[in-house]
């Protein structure tokens, strides 16, 4: 069930489906009761459409960047790093951490965020050339795409929080 007794165990329970962004939660709080996971889900959508780009820049910079070395993160949060491990991100070779460095310098350096994908859904090769396909987006085109991604990364983790 998607409840709490209060704010703060409703965020508790809630506010890590976005990475490190328990606002988003928070917000989407008052917009209480909801129907169903859909209905939730639609909340915290549009809490962050409507946040505004800072907002919404802030929040993509929130997530870590791919595909970088496990272990010496600090950054990577417990469920990035197992979905980036789930993707096999943690087990590249030599040869594919740099082509992933080299995409992700590239992609930083034109949008200034990271790459953001919902990597439970794509592996290795499927995120690779999804990296080059979006490098070429404007980057509203890739902001708007990124936020898209992030939705899709809070559903699939609420639908796992609300299995166990």
């Amino acid at each position: 069930m998607i409840d709490a007794a209060s704010e703060e165990a409703f965020v508790a329970r809630f506010g890590d489906l976005y990475e490190h962004s328990p606002w988003i939660a928070r917000e989407a709080w008052r917009a209480r009761p909801f129907a169903d996971a859909d209905a939730f889900l639609a909340a915290l959508s549009a809490v962050v459409r409507r946040s505004g780009e800072e907002k919404q820049r802030a929040l993509v910079q929130a997530h870590p960047e791919l595909a970088r070395k496990f272990g010496v993160d600090s950054e990577l949060g417990r469920l990035s790093a197992s979905e980036q491990a789930g993707a096999g991100l943690d087990r590249l070779s030599p040869e594919e951490f740099t082509q992933f460095r080299a995409l992700n310098d590239a992609y930083r350096a034109r949008f200034d965020m990271p790459f953001v994908i919902c990597v439970r859904k794509a592996d290795k090769a499927s995120i690779r050339s999804e990296l080059e396909r979006r490098l070429a987006q404007s980057p509203k085109e890739e902001l708007e795409e990124a936020l898209r991604q992030i939705d899709q990364i809070a559903a699939l983790r609420l639908k796992d929080k609300l299995a166990s």
